[in-house]
């Protein structure tokens, strides 16, 4: 190999570097060879430029013969060829620094522009005195140029080949430590900057490409993450802006809030005051009425007392006279006693107030449900603005179930349809679940039950069971409230608790608010409250969940429709 190359050395040093360069020079790029390849037809061209110019074809080629290969070649660098064109290289001298700087200057008396710059490194050609800031770097010659110094490498043919690069300094870490080059190469398999002769040694197995090449292409990856962390960090300044607003804005309503509050309680203790000075007006009249009735009945007995008392005494008279034409004169005006007047039925009752507290309790309550139907109706107003495009997932559906192809009606048929089988779907029970998944925040939806005699309605975790028999109640994942047979609604919250409502609601509208953990039913056109599961803490997915019951004789046949909310 040592003869091959001393061989080489002297063949090359017979040219002249023009025919040199002519025998030597890329056909892609027009450049000498760097990290030159041999590809299968037999010509050469630099690793990068191949790679490059087979990256914008179809079908790989040769870019001199238009040669197609069937297959996209792997080229290797050819050291061979690599080792020639560096003793190509080492070969050509460079002509001496320094000399007369007119005769390095352009012609036609043009003089180079200086550069100021605070920040650029010093040009090492100046003097130390007067050293001017460089403009560009010599990776080869190690050395920074001012605008003056600079023109051999513009003028030059030679050292026109040189890599020139924005104005840097030259320390240690940008030369191989091994061969003491400048790392112009980058490693691909090893990731490391590495020199021309470790690329033709340690690493010529390995994917060597040019590090400023590899640069660029990091570069432009770093542009595209930046690009990316950019967008990301306007999402969450915008996301800031929306949680401060939401603070500031929940502020406002939380005063209002208090302000309101203060009002209806206000207003109900005044009313419970106003109550209460009513009711003791009620019991003081009714004791005046006794009172005055009592004194009027005591006068009536004591009347009917002295009138027996006096008939008492003529007829005491009366039985002790002595003369007997006397008392039987007397006897027809004494026998007629005064009338006799029935006073066993007659009362007054210690207790004149009874009923009258309970009638003030229930005017009382009767005012709280009028204020709390007055609130229900707000509230059920400020639910739109959480509205939520629900609708139903088929493929959770039972297979007696038949949905909608807008996804917004269900109703259970008398005929099972057969469908493929899935552990998604329920099997047993004629259930079917929302396509949304909840995670967070607050939602609201109305779904229309009509007459429908048996329903369920509310939400499901997304993990739940949906094989066999599933018990619908808070502690199997399900937070809903049901009708059956046609009576009164009921929460399914194992036993059932009952719901007495003054109307049986046509259309159910349900709010979910998984922060808080509550679910909230709604009669969505009386606007009044029907019932809450709180403190719920939910973990995981949830979904809304329908079942629309299974058809009784006809009577349940109608769908469970899920209704547009204005917003």
């Amino acid at each position: 190999m040592n003869r091959t190359l001393n061989s080489t050395s002297q063949t090359v040093s017979n040219l002249t570097p023009l025919q040199l360069e002519e025998q030597f020079r890329c056909c892609i790029c027009l450049e000498i060879y760097t990290n030159p390849v041999s590809i299968p037809c037999g010509h050469n061209a630099c690793l990068d430029c191949i790679e490059d110019y087979w990256d914008t074809k179809n079908k790989p080629d040769c870019p001199l013969c238009k040669e197609v290969f069937p297959q996209r070649p792997e080229p290797r660098i050819n050291h061979t060829f690599a080792d020639i064109i560096d003793i190509l290289k080492r070969s050509i001298s460079t002509p001496a620094e320094g000399g007369d700087a007119a005769a390095a200057a352009p012609p036609g008396g043009w003089a180079p522009r200086r550069v100021q710059s605070a920040e650029a490194p010093a040009c090492d050609v100046c003097g130390d005195g007067a050293a001017a800031p460089c403009v560009k770097s010599c990776l080869v010659c190690q050395a920074s140029y001012c605008d003056l110094h600079l023109w051999p490498h513009l003028r030059d043919p030679e050292l026109q080949r040189h890599r020139l690069t924005e104005p840097a300094t030259f320390p240690s870490s940008h030369l191989c430590r091994k061969h003491g080059e400048p790392l112009t190469m980058f490693c691909k398999n090893d990731r490391a900057p590495v020199c021309g002769k470790c690329s033709r040694r340690e690493h010529k197995q390995h994917k060597v490409v040019v590090m400023e090449k590899e640069s660029n292409k990091v570069k432009a990856i770093v542009r595209e993450k930046n690009v990316h962390v950019q967008k990301m960090i306007q999402t969450r300044l915008k996301k800031i802006e929306e949680i401060e607003k939401s603070v500031d804005l929940g502020k406002k309503i939380t005063q209002r809030e208090i302000e309101n509050s203060s009002q209806v309680c206000t207003l109900l203790i005044s009313t419970i005051q106003r109550h209460r000075a009513e009711l003791v007006q009620e019991l003081e009249r009714r004791q005046e009425e006794a009172e005055e009735r009592a004194d009027e009945l005591l006068g009536d007995l004591r009347q009917e007392v002295n009138a027996l008392q006096a008939s008492d005494g003529e007829l005491q008279l009366l039985e002790q006279a002595q003369d007997p034409l006397h008392v039987l004169q007397s006897f027809p005006s004494l026998s007629a006693l005064p009338p006799d007047r029935d006073w066993a039925g007659v009362a007054v009752h210690a207790d004149r107030c009874v009923g009258a507290l309970r009638g003030a309790v229930s005017a009382l309550v009767g005012v709280c449900r009028a204020a709390e139907k007055q609130l229900c109706a707000e509230e059920a107003n400020k639910l739109n603005q959480y509205a939520v495009h629900v609708t139903l997932d088929p493929n959770t559906a039972s297979d007696w179930l038949a949905v909608s192809a807008d996804g917004k009606k269900v109703s259970c048929q008398k005929k099972r349809t057969p469908l493929p089988s899935s552990p998604l779907r329920f099997d047993s029970c004629v259930c079917v679940l929302g396509k949304q998944r909840f995670t967070s925040g607050r939602r609201f939806w109305v779904v229309q039950v009509g007459d429908k005699t048996d329903w369920d309605l509310g939400v499901a975790r997304e993990s739940i069971n949906r094989k066999g028999l599933i018990t619908v109640r808070p502690d199997s994942g399900y937070w809903a409230i049901c009708r059956r047979k046609g009576g009164s609604l009921s929460a399914c919250t194992g036993p059932s608790t009952p719901l007495h409502l003054h109307e049986t609601p046509h259309k159910v509208g349900i709010f979910l608010d998984y922060d808080e953990g509550s679910v909230s039913f709604y009669d969505a056109e009386a606007k009044t409250h029907i019932y809450t599961y709180s403190g719920c803490g939910f973990s995981g997915p949830l979904c809304p969940y329908f079942n629309p019951c299974v058809q009784d004789s006809g009577k349940n046949a109608a769908p469970l429709v899920i209704c547009p909310v204005e917003v």
